[in-house]
């Protein structure tokens, strides 16, 4: 792995209890600051995908939409009736 430096200014106070949190949890200030940023990459990843993996849905929807692939109010609602009976169901049966 390259390596480079990463330099910013911050308040010495901040600095200095964020080293002294570090040193509590048995970690560099660097340390920490490494895992931070890999775990913001990480999340700004995801983010993405998701937001990609919603663009697809919707574009699909719209498709489908398009071609007249539709369901009704009523079939959605009776649909939506049924998984609420259902849940209903089981969520007594598993009480007591």
């Amino acid at each position: 792995m390259t390596e480079a430096t990463f330099t910013f200014r911050v308040d010495e106070a901040l600095k200095a209890d964020f080293s002294k949190a570090a040193k509590a949890k048995d970690r560099t200030g660097a340390q920490l600051l490494r895992d931070y940023m890999r775990d913001f990459v990480r999340q700004q990843q995801e983010a993405a995908q998701h937001d990609a993996w919603f663009r697809r849905e919707v574009q699909a929807g719209i498709a489908a939409a398009n071609t007249g692939d539709l369901i009704s109010a009523e079939d959605a609602e009776a649909e939506a009736a049924a998984w609420r009976a259902e849940t209903r169901r089981r969520m007594a049966g598993s009480v007591g």
